[in-house]
């Protein structure tokens, strides 16, 4: 298969390409490295997948490089995914992710590919639910405008499908964590709270610390992403999570016994961030009924995965 990445450089993108890489695929990347790293892709580009560090604001590059790759299958991951950016400014978080994806889309139809695989949220789209865990039959009314934002990229997804046959898949994802997630970045609290323990420092956590959420390690995202660019019969949104509900505080613990520390590890308390929910699960019956997936890493196997690749790399 020729299959293109669009922001495989990044930390869930560079993991799905290592694995199309493994089973044989042709891969191609496309990333401004804005975020992403390029020694993310080290592996893969020395067995041949190729980099090109394009902007997918810019349609003409983007058209340019699927010209050059034609690829039949696109993963579509080049995200703005930070929720308090797209607080302070919505008009940025839309350039990237509702133009930038119909930037993509449309070099997708045009340059031959099949299938489109769209990566989107299940912890930021359906808002404040009273159904949880939360099935993809629940109308989105996101809170934020990342959230908002990649709605409208899966109605655009939708309607490239009615206008021009383009088979599309939506896969919301729930928090993804594991190796190759900042632990200085703005995004990923397990892999921010490593390194927090690592420091010695103890962790911040906003609001009371029982939110909860539905984590999923980056190996579940990798396997959800290949069935639906491989299933025959994947189409619409898929749910991907555990289908369980952590709190801040559960990761606190998790964290705590994997470092080996006790109380100088106790967090930090400070106001809830705005825009943030109190409940977040994802029902995960469609992607297992129809596709066959089912999650393998549990919560604190992978987060003391997670703390040794950290360590590792401090």
């Amino acid at each position: 298969m020729r299959a293109l990445v669009t922001g495989g450089a990044g930390f869930i993108g560079s993991n799905i390409v290592d694995a199309l890489v493994a089973r044989g695929d042709d891969v191609a990347v496309i990333d401004d490295l804005s975020a992403g790293k390029r020694e993310n892709l080290a592996g893969a580009l020395g067995a041949g997948a190729r980099l090109h560090v394009v902007d997918i604001r810019e349609a003409d590059d983007v058209r340019a490089a699927f010209a050059q790759e034609q690829p039949e299958v696109v993963l579509h991951l080049a995200a703005q995914t930070d929720v308090r950016k797209s607080i302070a400014d919505p008009a940025f978080d839309a350039r990237t992710n509702v133009v930038g994806t119909l930037n993509v889309l449309e070099a997708a139809r045009t340059h031959g590919a099949r299938r489109f695989i769209n990566t989107s949220t299940g912890g930021a789209i359906y808002g404040d639910v009273d159904q949880i865990p939360t099935p993809e039959s629940v109308p989105p009314e996101p809170m934020a405008p990342y959230g908002q934002s990649k709605f409208c990229a899966e109605e655009y997804c939708r309607w490239e499908r009615r206008l021009h046959g383009l088979e599309t898949v939506t896969v919301r994802y729930g928090n993804v964590y594991g190796p190759r997630q900042d632990p200085h970045g703005d995004a990923g609290v397990i892999a921010i709270f490593c390194g927090r323990a690592l420091e010695g420092r103890r962790p911040t956590v906003y609001g009371d610390g029982r939110q909860t959420r539905d984590y999923v390690h980056v190996d579940d995202i990798v396997a959800a992403n290949l069935l639906a660019a491989d299933h025959p019969d994947a189409d619409g949104a898929y749910n991907v999570g555990n289908q369980q509900e952590s709190t801040v505080l559960d990761l606190v613990e998790a964290i705590r016994d994997a470092a080996g520390l006790g109380q100088e590890f106790d967090p930090e308390f400070a106001p809830a961030r705005q825009g943030e929910l109190d409940r977040s699960c994802l029902d995960i019956t469609r992607i297992r009924t129809e596709l066959g997936f089912e999650p393998k890493v549990g919560l604190r196997e992978g987060i003391a995965q997670t703390y040794a690749w950290v360590r590792a790399g401090s």
